[in-house]
């Protein structure tokens, strides 16, 4: 289990231990958690990893924060990941990475907020909407029932026509795209800090399936497919075209359209279930 305060605390000790890592925040969200973003390396190749943007997939969180971690260790002993000497990579590259974009969906999931409190009663109420959904475990949105990975101008007006189609029209805990592109502070200071940047790849964790999406409603920039064979050798998880329905309005989505280079959804744990829409 994580929630924003373990997180915060963690960080604090990575940075305090590894000093040669820098850390800033690129936003707020609704109820004014910092968003954090780590960076390491000073190179010219900038490298975004984000994670927990759906609130039950704390999980990838928890994993950013170990890589951090191991990145950190790797460069203070001078050794190898994956047979890659990470001072290489430190000089060559400028990895940002940003573990929860979501603080406070993955607050509410995580029981941070009294049961008689007022966050805690207005999802309820949200979510009594959707009794097929379990309280608070099945909670993908921020805090205010907006889905943050259906929020990127990609498509997004045809993204939020087919699952409203499907039953999420209004605020709810998952696939509500919102009433229009970037209404949330959580997706807006990823939308800025990503325009503020020149990134050359980026990488989106999310869970689950132990798959890699490569490509962008069937359409991928170049070197896309020969990176996503060489993550696939690495992981294990096989690559697959995103499902159709959840094809538009994400923010890997946004980044291959906007930019034209590679954007790369990672969805790391076996299913265990299945859902409407898998979990991108």
């Amino acid at each position: 289990m994580i929630n924003y305060l373990i997180f915060k605390k963690q960080l604090n000790i990575l940075i305090k231990k590894y000093n040669f890592l820098k850390y800033f925040s690129i936003g707020k969200s609704v109820l004014n958690n910092e968003i954090y973003c780590i960076k390491f390396g000073n190179g010219n190749k900038q490298i975004l990893y984000s994670a927990g943007i759906h609130a039950n997939e704390y999980i990838t969180s928890i994993l950013l924060l170990k890589f951090i971690e191991d990145l950190a260790i790797a460069y203070k002993n001078n050794s190898k990941i994956y047979d890659y000497f990470i001072q290489d990579l430190y000089n060559n590259s400028s990895i940002y990475i940003i573990p929860m974009v979501n603080p406070d969906g993955i607050n509410l999931v995580n029981n941070f907020y009294d049961s008689d409190s007022k966050i805690y009663n207005k999802c309820l109420n949200i979510s009594n909407k959707y009794p097929n959904l379990r309280f608070p475990l099945d909670w993908k949105a921020n805090i205010n029932g907006v889905d943050l990975n259906s929020q990127f101008p990609a498509n997004w007006k045809l993204g939020k026509e087919l699952k409203s189609k499907e039953g999420y029209y209004t605020f709810a805990p998952r696939d509500f795209a919102g009433e229009y592109p970037i209404s949330e502070p959580e997706a807006k200071s990823l939308y800025e800090f990503t325009l503020s940047k020149n990134f050359d790849l980026i990488l989106c964790f999310h869970s689950q399936g132990e798959v890699i999406y490569w490509n962008y409603n069937g359409y991928a920039p170049k070197n896309s497919f020969e990176i996503a064979k060489d993550f696939a050798q690495a992981s294990g998880y096989s690559l697959e075209d995103t499902p159709y329905l959840s094809s538009f309005g994400g923010f890997r989505d946004w980044f291959i359209n906007n930019f034209n280079k590679p954007g790369f959804t990672i969805e790391v744990r076996k299913r265990y279930k299945s859902t409407t829409y898998g979990t991108v």
